[in-house]
């Protein structure tokens, strides 16, 4: 069945007839002008160039054990492999394999590409025909290549795609898994087509591997000593991962919500709800011109969609955004009754809509929560706001991180011009390169954001071919 369905994904795309092409709205992709935040401020474009290059050489070739993320294994027969690390879990997250292969392409650094890419093909994409998240990427594996899970995260794979993009069009096809295009288009159509499996466990990533039991304690983070030590003081214990009864049946489907037209949280049929920083319409925009002709219309749509979605969901008086969602934009209730909070996720959705807003400028209401978060945060104290928050505002946390100052910046390509906006990337310019146990999605979230904030972060169109008569 699934072979079959492998086939269509080839085979059926030629034959449907590409919509009619969608409006491109007043941002970047029809001006071609990128916003140089720093540059408004003084900063020259060569300081900021340096500042970028140095936070990426610091997390991907820096110290092993304080400053690096990036990791090369060796090779096989498709060249070097190498994996980003969460270094505080211990673990390779599709998270961090397709942020690392994302900066790689925007930063012309195919070597880095090419070896997350050839990691994630090789140990982190579900082959075993009876596991129902074939195609998928496993999201979370162990450094050595064995897994943590058997399913899949949309936000990993949404990356994936968008980057292979880029490297289609910055440095043309390759063979094999190095034709990205190709493995863009598989990608992206199987994450709306996946036919819905039902299946019991134990899974396995690959076909001969042996069955994945997932333990019935925490995963050993040794690296994590700070949270470990903070969890200590308050007398709690870190809580053990999602399992899966090894008898119970899993069924799996598509990564997104037809009816709704949006992206799940998980492709997991029962799961059905939604995170607000899983939506990228910036992304959807162009899949809506690059992707595979009959799933156009649907990301189309999915643009606006997730720029109206992420009005429902955000604090009215805050700006802040739900780690999770009903697909409608109601509170989704956690386990312990209450509605889920602004939490570590959410910190990417201010980011979205407004890269959203750079580059497409189709909703002014993007402006309008950028202002709205800038400023409530701003009255928290911008070097002391907290990391978590009820969507009203009450605080959940103690911890000021760097990743939500760096997103929080990314948040003024939208807002309006003013002493707050200007604050927030003065903040982001003043903070350091994320260092220590807990550099893995600050110093992802940092480097990506001073891209962002630069202008250095653009849409890598496809070579105009000139004829030459």
């Amino acid at each position: 069945m699934f072979a079959a369905f492998l086939y269509c994904v080839e085979v059926c795309e030629a034959q449907s007839a590409a919509p009619p092409a969608p409006d491109d709205g007043n941002g970047a992709f029809k001006t071609h002008f990128y916003r140089d935040l720093f540059a408004e401020q003084g900063h020259a474009p060569a300081e900021t160039r340096a500042k970028i290059e140095k936070a990426f050489q610091q997390l991907f070739h820096g110290d092993g054990q304080e400053e690096r993320l990036y990791f090369e294994t060796g090779s096989n027969e498709n060249g070097p492999l190498a994996y980003m690390t969460d270094w505080a879990n211990n673990d390779a997250r599709t998270e961090g394999m397709s942020y690392g292969m994302m900066i790689a392409v925007q930063l012309n650094k195919k070597r880095e590409f090419d070896a997350l890419w050839n990691w994630a093909i090789t140990y982190m994409r579900i082959t075993d025909p009876d596991n129902p998240s074939v195609g998928y990427f496993a999201w979370s594996m162990n450094t050595d290549g064995t897994p943590r899970s058997t399913g899949a995260a949309p936000d990993g794979e949404e990356y994936f795609a968008m980057s292979l993009y880029f490297a289609a069009h910055r440095w043309g096809n390759g063979k094999g898994i190095y034709d990205y295009q190709a493995e863009a288009d598989k990608l992206l159509h199987l994450m709306r087509h996946h036919p819905v499996l039902t299946a019991a466990g134990p899974f396995r990533i690959h076909t001969g591997d042996a069955p994945f039991v997932p333990p019935n304690h925490p995963w050993p983070s040794p690296n994590n000593k700070a949270l470990q030590k903070e969890m200590e003081a308050k007398g709690e214990r870190l809580p053990p991962p999602r399992t899966w009864p090894a008898s119970q049946k899993l069924a799996v489907g598509p990564m997104v919500d037809e009816t709704h037209v949006m992206i799940r949280f998980v492709p997991e049929v029962v799961l059905a709800f939604t995170d607000a920083s899983y939506h990228l319409p910036a992304f959807y925009e162009l899949w809506a011109r690059w992707g595979p002709p009959e799933d156009r219309a649907f990301w189309a749509q999915a643009a606006d969609v997730s720029r109206d979605f992420f009005n429902k969901v955000a604090g009215p008086n805050t700006g802040l955004a739900p780690d999770r969602s009903n697909f409608d934009g109601s509170p989704l209730v956690a386990h312990d009754g209450a509605p889920t909070p602004f939490s570590y996720d959410s910190w990417r959705s201010v980011s979205n809509w407004s890269v959203d807003y750079s580059w497409w400028q189709k909703d002014s209401r993007e402006t309008t929560l950028s202002n709205r978060i800038q400023n409530f945060l701003n009255s928290q104290g911008i070097h002391t706001f907290v990391d978590q928050y009820t969507l009203d505002g009450k605080p959940l946390s103690a911890r000021h991180s760097t990743g939500m100052v760096a997103t929080t910046a990314v948040g003024s390509l939208a807002a309006t011009p003013g002493p707050i906006s200007t604050a927030f990337i003065e903040a982001l310019w003043d903070t350091p390169i994320p260092s220590g146990e807990q550099r893995y999605y600050d110093g992802l979230l940092y480097l990506m954001s001073l891209m962002h904030a630069s202008g250095n972060f653009r849409i890598l169109e496809a070579p105009q071919v000139v004829d030459a008569n």
